[in-house]
């Protein structure tokens, strides 16, 4: 069993077919080599018993049938048929002769040859003391001769059949050796061919159940070990070593499997690293979902900001029109006051209740200043929260603020103006005397305060541009924001769904054992 599964499998196929077919050839040699005894003894029967049988045969009968040729000629003595008769038994005589002459060529044995010279005598004188006579004495018409002779013909034909019977008796004697020889070799060659199909069922059988459990044991490991790796258990398998070609079968089913193990192993590591990678982005999304939203609310509220600081920016602009207007209404009369010293008392109170009306004017200019410079540091604020997107808003808001301040500090410098004309007025009927200097300085003044009107109007201008360019930046920034909030949740659906196939994924490699 050990030297056989040593071999590979096509030597043992090879190699059991041949013994089987070498047993099938000896015994197919056997049964052609007993078939060619046979034909031989049957030919030899044929030839040498059956032949002479029938050549003996064939005397007797010619020789009976001489006897009753001169019977007949005897019983109907007419010349034409005593012509027939004679000469067919002249005819009888040669086949006779041949017939013998056959016979002797035949194998004659040691018992035939003490029998021929006996039956050769008999011939001889059944021939001349019997037949030629009878023959001889019927073409003379001597009808009693030939009676007579017919009688030595009945008397001497017994030991004629009698010398015949004993070569038949031989010929039959030698074809019943022949039979038994035949018979003996036929038993000895069933026998011999029985006994080589039994010796090739035997040994065919075991070498079937030999090669078969030398195959199919293999076979069934080989099956054992799909049917784990199938199952998903990658864990070592007991194989047998061997070194035909179902060894190395089995060789490579247990290097698919440990390859395949490493395989699947690094796919589990990955799965579970795409899991854990899954969850925590589906974490972060779901925070940065909930900051998107804290961020968008945060710009809707500086919109809504931003919408307040236009409506005020507005009314700003509006003011400072009016006191452009106002300033520009001062310098003409200004203007006129020199012309019109006449009037100045007159002119003063004028002056003075339009300073105070400007005094207002610009307390409400200085408000509006301060509440643009607080919106502007609210949304330099929410643009350094908005981070990277909210660079060119926080510098929007900047120059927002600046020229706030700048609002804010013209507005103290015509106030502070303002307060200076208000006192020169209240003590302009006291210093009437000094009315072309305080004229003069008050043109100045006013020249003053009609460039700084325009300044003002002109920052309030840019500013109302400003806050307009930031309530564009703030919305594009609420789209932007809107944009990723959108784009967030389906960051978040996908990293769930992405969680969902990682963890069927960690499941289906929970299947394998290693």
């Amino acid at each position: 069993m050990g030297f056989i599964a040593s071999l590979r499998v096509r030597s043992r196929l090879l190699g059991s077919f041949g013994i089987v077919l070498l047993l099938l050839v000896a015994v197919s040699w056997l049964g052609v080599s007993s078939l060619s005894q046979s034909y031989a003894r049957l030919k030899d029967v044929f030839d040498n018993n059956i032949e002479p049988l029938r050549q003996l045969d064939k005397i007797s009968y010619l020789t009976q049938r001489n006897r009753i040729l001169v019977m007949d000629a005897l019983m109907n003595p007419e010349p034409g048929n005593i012509q027939k008769r004679t000469d067919e038994m002249a005819k009888n005589a040669t086949e006779i002769d041949k017939q013998w002459k056959a016979y002797l060529a035949t194998e004659i044995t040691p018992a035939e040859q003490k029998i021929i010279p006996g039956f050769e005598a008999a011939l001889k004188v059944y021939r001349e003391e019997g037949l030629v006579p009878a023959r001889e004495a019927l073409k003379a018409n001597d009808i009693d001769k030939a009676r007579s002779h017919y009688r030595d013909i009945s008397r001497l034909a017994p030991a004629l059949n009698e010398a015949q019977l004993a070569l038949i008796d031989v010929q039959v004697d030698l074809a019943a050796q022949d039979m038994q020889a035949a018979e003996a070799s036929f038993h000895r060659t069933r026998n011999l061919i029985i006994g080589f199909a039994v010796i090739a069922l035997l040994l065919g059988a075991g070498l079937a159940v030999v090669i078969a459990r030398s195959i199919v044991t293999p076979v069934w490991q080989a099956v054992r070990v799909a049917r784990r790796v199938a199952e998903g258990d990658l864990t070592e398998s007991r194989i047998e070593r061997r070194g035909d070609e179902l060894g190395e079968l089995l060789t490579a089913l247990d290097e698919m499997r440990s390859e395949l193990r490493g395989i699947v192993g690094r796919v589990r590591q990955g799965a579970d690293g795409v899991a854990t990678g899954s969850r925590e982005i589906a974490s972060g999304n779901q925070d940065l979902s909930a900051r998107t939203e804290n961020q968008a609310s945060a710009l809707e509220e500086t919109a809504s900001a931003m919408e307040e600081l236009g409506a005020t920016v507005g009314h700003n602009a509006d003011a400072a029109q009016q006191a452009n207007q106002l300033a520009q209404a001062a310098s003409t009369v200004a203007v006129r006051g020199g012309e019109q010293v006449a009037d100045v008392v007159s002119t003063m109170n004028d002056i003075n209740a339009a300073s105070r009306k400007i005094s207002d004017i610009i307390g409400t200019i200085d408000g509006i200043a301060f509440q643009t410079n607080i919106l502007a540091l609210n949304a330099a604020v929410e643009a350094a929260r908005a981070g990277e997107q909210g660079r060119g808003f926080a510098v929007v808001a900047g120059e927002v603020r600046l020229l706030a301040q700048r609002s804010a500090e013209a507005a103290r410098e015509i106030k502070s103006l303002i307060a200076a004309s208000v006192e020169r007025v209240e003590r302009g009927t006291a210093i009437v005397n000094q009315a072309g200097t305080t004229m003069t300085e008050v043109v100045d003044s006013i020249r003053r305060v009609t460039d700084l009107m325009g300044e003002i109007s002109s920052a309030s201008q840019e500013q109302s541009r400003g806050v307009a360019q930031v309530g564009e930046a703030v919305t594009s920034m609420d789209q932007t924001t809107q944009q990723n909030a959108a784009l967030v949740e389906q960051m978040a659906a996908a990293a769930s769904s992405l969680r969902q196939q990682a963890d069927e994924l960690v499941g289906t490699m929970a299947r394998f054992r290693f």
